[in-house]
């Protein structure tokens, strides 16, 4: 893991964010040789098709239905007052 110091984080932030990103490396930033602060990658965003890619491709009408009931099971029309 790269360690920078504080003072360069504060002078090339852009360029060490960039960095991150782009390499997916983990970041320690340091403030007179003491480690203050990780800097790391973000999780990868995903797209509701790629998180359901290579499930089932499909329901049958009768499991639709069924998947449709148990859904609403439990769950009532009526509007309420989460406050009361």
């Amino acid at each position: 893991m790269p360690i920078i110091t504080a003072t360069d984080l504060a002078r090339h932030t852009r360029q060490i964010l960039d960095r991150v990103a782009r390499s997916g490396e983990t970041v320690i930033v340091e403030r007179n040789q003491t480690p203050v602060a990780r800097i790391v990658p973000a999780e990868p965003n995903m797209t509701a098709s790629q998180a359901l890619e290579g499930l089932a491709t499909g329901l049958s009408a009768i499991e639709g239905q069924r998947w449709l009931q148990d859904s609403r099971a439990d769950f009532s029309d009526e509007v309420r007052d989460p406050w009361a």
